[in-house]
């Protein structure tokens, strides 16, 4: 199966400027710091991590709504961070996102039937009314919602609804990829289950790709064929989501994996929990040599001072530890 998205050493970095009138540059963010993946077409790569990780701003350099420091976004063969404005309109009818607050992300002033139709209307889709109405209807449809709601307002709607809304407002100009930045962060537990299954329905009607970023394993363990994990701006380990829950490599991984409840109270009750001291540190002042080493309770010296590479570990399953060296 083909490539739909490759990242290649992707860096985000934010100036730090002091000064009023004359600012100077003082010192740099390293949001994201070299990072590389690839997506196949029709598949859905989780991205977790911790909040400071760069999760999202992966995610929103990905729909070209952040500068890149460095690096390339290859979608469909092209390389976005070259694209013109007109190129980039193009792009955003085959790339679309659905966002985290379901509430902050429509328009309190817009009727469903305009927040859901602004894109067709942008992109000069909306032919004529009937068939924009018909269009509206077919997306409500599509997420679970009755074609009546169109003509309410985004309050009167409860997070799942509202969420629902915005995947239908995604859907609109038929993309190719969707990134998802934390979606269901923002839901009831209970709501969570019926939005993964809406967009695992979505997938395989119409071959949808998805970028799914969350800070959650349960949740992306459910819609993920693979999984990238994200620490202070890098990804530390990427495998398939069977062998990750299965075999998880990176301590970080291991962690994060442990805070994860069972469903079995007595396996709850006797397995391991790995508790990680202190908090990630600012992507201001990263840890020299291993960043995760301030925090790993498998550090050594060498981890002090050396940067380990991303390895292979078996098909489809690299890590970013001086213990697989």
């Amino acid at each position: 199966m083909e490539d739909i998205l490759k990242v290649e050493d992707l860096q985000i970095h934010f100036p730090v400027t002091k000064g009023v009138v004359f600012k100077k540059q003082v010192a740099t963010v390293k949001a994201v710091d070299g990072v590389s993946f690839s997506v196949k077409r029709g598949e859905t790569l989780g991205v977790v991590g911790e909040s400071g990780s760069g999760k999202s701003t992966t995610g929103l350099a990905l729909m070209h709504m952040l500068r890149v420091t460095k690096g390339r976004i290859v979608f469909e063969g092209q390389d976005v961070t070259t694209f013109s404005r007109a190129q980039v309109k193009q792009f955003r009818r085959r790339v679309q996102m659905v966002f985290q607050d379901p509430f902050g992300s429509l328009n309190p002033r817009m009727k469903v039937k305009d927040i859901i139709g602004e894109p067709l209307v942008a992109h000069g889709l909306a032919k004529d009314r009937s068939r924009y109405q018909a269009r509206v209807a077919e997306l409500l449809r599509m997420v679970g919602l009755l074609p009546d709601m169109a003509e309410r307002y985004a309050h009167e709607f409860s997070g799942g609804q509202c969420q629902r809304i915005g995947i239908a407002r995604a859907l609109a100009l038929e993309p190719s990829l969707i990134v998802c930045d934390e979606p269901v962060s923002a839901l009831d537990v209970s709501i969570q289950a019926q939005v993964i299954n809406i967009f695992k329905d979505l997938q395989k009607r119409l071959g949808l790709t998805y970028v799914f970023i969350a800070h959650d394993l349960a949740v992306v363990r459910h819609i993920s064929d693979r999984i990238a994990v994200m620490y202070l701006g890098r990804i530390v380990e990427i495998a398939s989501r069977e062998d990750l829950y299965r075999n998880p490599k990176h301590p970080y991984t291991q962690a994060l994996l442990s805070a994860v409840p069972e469903a079995d109270v007595d396996a709850e009750c006797h397995r391991a929990h790995i508790a990680l001291k202190g908090e990630i540190p600012s992507p201001l002042r990263v840890p020299s040599g291993c960043r995760f080493h301030t925090r790993c309770p498998s550090a050594t010296e060498r981890c002090r001072t050396q940067d380990p590479p991303m390895r292979e570990q078996g098909a489809a399953h690299s890590v970013a530890c001086h213990l697989y060296a």
